[in-house]
C-alpha cells in the first residue's frame, strides 16, 4: 500500500486512527490496521481500481432508472431519441461526457495543436 500511493495510505491512517507518524509502529501492526481500513478508504479504492464510493454509484444508478422512467413517457422516447446519459457511466469512466481533451503535458498540446492546424 505504501508503494501505491503512500499519501492515502497516510491520510487514511490519521483519519480512521488518529496516527499520524506511522514509520513509528511496528511492521505487524501497521499491516493490520492497513488491512483493516474500510473498503471506501483512498487506498483501498485505489487497490480495487474503484473511481468512486459505492454509495455514490448506488444513488447514481437511482438517478438513472429514474430519468430512463421520466424519459420513456416523452415524444422523444416514442421517437428513440434523447436517450438520457447514464450517471453511472460517466461516473465510472465507461461514458464519456464530452469531447473535451486534456492533457498531461504542454508537449502534447502542442503535437495536438500542430496536429489540427495541419502540421504548421
Amino acid at each position: 500500500m505504501i508503494a501505491l500511493d503512500r499519501t492515502a495510505l497516510i491520510c487514511d491512517l490519521a483519519e480512521t486512527y488518529g496516527i499520524l507518524d506511522y514509520k513509528a509502529l511496528p511492521i505487524e501492526t501497521l499491516a493490520v490496521l492497513s488491512i483493516g481500513l474500510r473498503e471506501n478508504s483512498r487506498i483501498k479504492m485505489k487497490l480495487s481500481g474503484a473511481r468512486v464510493q459505492p454509495d455514490s454509484l448506488l444513488l447514481a444508478a437511482a438517478v438513472d432508472r429514474l430519468s430512463l422512467l421520466v424519459w420513456s413517457k416523452t415524444k422523444d422516447a416514442e421517437k428513440g431519441i434523447n436517450k438520457p446519459k447514464s450517471l453511472v457511466g460517466i461516473l465510472s469512466g465507461e461514458e464519456k461526457t464530452s469531447d473535451i481533451l486534456a492533457f498531461d503535458t504542454a508537449e502534447e498540446w502542442e503535437a495536438e495543436k500542430r496536429r489540427i492546424i495541419g502540421g504548421m
